[in-house]
C-alpha cells in the first residue's frame, strides 16, 4: 500500500498512556499517510489516565517518536491540547521539537474556507463546569473500553477484522448520550456560527462527523480509541473522513484474484 500525501490531517483523542490508544492501529494510519500540515486536536497523551496509572509501553514511545520524525521531515505540526492534556495547554505557542502548541487555530482549505479548530471541551458544559462529573463518568467509560480491548483481542484471535466498538455500540443504545452528542453539536456551531468563519474540526466526544448544521460546517475527527478515524484535506481541498483499518487486515480482508 502507497502512502497518501495530503495537504491537511487532523487526527484527535489518541489517549497515548492509556489502554485505551489502538497503538497498533495509530502507528499503522501515520506510516501510511503524510501530509503538508498535521493537526493533533487534543487529548493526545492522556495525563488523566497516566496520573491513575503509570501506563507506556514501547508503541507509545514509538508514535511520539514517529510524530517528532515527521516535524524532522518538514510537516508543519499544530498541537491542540485538550482536557486530558490541558496542563499544556500553559505553552501557548511555544515550539517543541518542531510541534507548535496553540489553545486554537484557523485553517484555511484550498477554496478558501476558514475553519476554527479546537478540541471542543470549551464547549461542552460538563466537562466545562462539573470536572468532577466528566471524570467520573471517565470511569465508566475507561471500563467499556477495557472490555472492548479484550473484546478486539479474541476477535483478533478468531480472524475478525474491523474496528467494532462495544462502547460505541452501547453509546448509541442509550437516549441521553444519543441527545448530548446532538445538544454538543448544536452548542458548538452557536457559539461560532456568527464569527467571521465558515466552520469548526473538533474531537472530545468520539463520535467522527462530517455535515452542516445551519450552512455552517460541523466536523469531529472522532478517535484512535474506539472508531479509528481522521478528516483529511485533500490536494484538490476535498475534505474527507476516513475509518482506518490496519494494512494487514486490509490484505485479509481482500479477496483472491480468480483463476
Amino acid at each position: 500500500m502507497n502512502t497518501h500525501l495530503y495537504r491537511t490531517i487532523w487526527i484527535s483523542d489518541l489517549h497515548i498512556g492509556s489502554t485505551q490508544c489502538q497503538a497498533d492501529t495509530l502507528l499503522d494510519f501515520l506510516k501510511h499517510n503524510d501530509s503538508e500540515k498535521l493537526y493533533l486536536v487534543g487529548d493526545i497523551i492522556d495525563f488523566w489516565s497516566l496520573s491513575k496509572k503509570m501506563y507506556w509501553p514501547q508503541d507509545h514511545n514509538t508514535i511520539i517518536q514517529k510524530i517528532l520524525r515527521k516535524a524532522r521531515h518538514g510537516t508543519q505540526i499544530i498541537y491542540i491540547p485538550g482536557n486530558h492534556d490541558e496542563n499544556i495547554r500553559d505553552y501557548d505557542n511555544y515550539v517543541f521539537g518542531g510541534i507548535v502548541v496553540k489553545k486554537s487555530d484557523v485553517h484555511t482549505t484550498l477554496s478558501g474556507k476558514r475553519l476554527l479548530i479546537v478540541h471542543g471541551d470549551e464547549y461542552d458544559t460538563i466537562a466545562k463546569h462539573h470536572k468532577w462529573m466528566a471524570k467520573l463518568g471517565s470511569v465508566g467509560y475507561d471500563f467499556l473500553i477495557e472490555l472492548n480491548r479484550i473484546l478486539r483481542i479474541t476477535r483478533q484471535i478468531f480472524g475478525i477484522r474491523s474496528n467494532f466498538s462495544l462502547a460505541a455500540f452501547i453509546k448509541f443504545k442509550v437516549k441521553n448520550v444519543v441527545q448530548f452528542i446532538s445538544d454538543y453539536e448544536v452548542s458548538i456551531v452557536n457559539s461560532l456560527k456568527h464569527g467571521n468563519l465558515d466552520g469548526v474540526i473538533c474531537g472530545h466526544i468520539h463520535h467522527a462527523e462530517i455535515k452542516e448544521i445551519d450552512s455552517f460546517q460541523y466536523i469531529n475527527t472522532g478517535d484512535f480509541v474506539e472508531s479509528c478515524t481522521a478528516i483529511v484535506e485533500h490536494q484538490d481541498g476535498r475534505l474527507e473522513l476516513i475509518n482506518w483499518v490496519k494494512q494487514e487486515a486490509r490484505e485479509i480482508a481482500r479477496p483472491a484474484p480468480a483463476h
